[in-house]
């Protein structure tokens, strides 16, 4: 692995996950733990596309493992999608 694919790096891309949550309050719960992590700017919910998509965008170098087990305690997955759109 490298520093690309473990971690969310800096910047106006961010990166997108896709999770089993469907319910807009299990979405909510979601985007409030993951604003908790130290070095998140902002969590985006794309609600209108299945399964649904929250792209994080951060302030420093974040691991994607970390993000992952802050969303598994909520009873979810986050996985996260490829690198870059070919």
């Amino acid at each position: 692995m490298n520093l690309l694919s473990e971690n969310v790096i800096p910047g106006n891309h961010g990166k997108v996950f896709e999770t089993n949550a469907i319910e807009h309050k299990d979405l909510i719960t979601i985007k409030d733990a993951i604003s908790n992590i130290v070095g998140i700017k902002d969590a985006i919910i794309n609600e209108k596309v299945f399964p649904k998509k929250i792209t994080i965008h951060t302030s420093t170098f974040v691991s994607i493992k970390e993000i992952e087990d802050v969303v598994i305690k909520t009873g979810f997955h986050a996985i996260p999608k490829s690198l870059f759109k070919l």
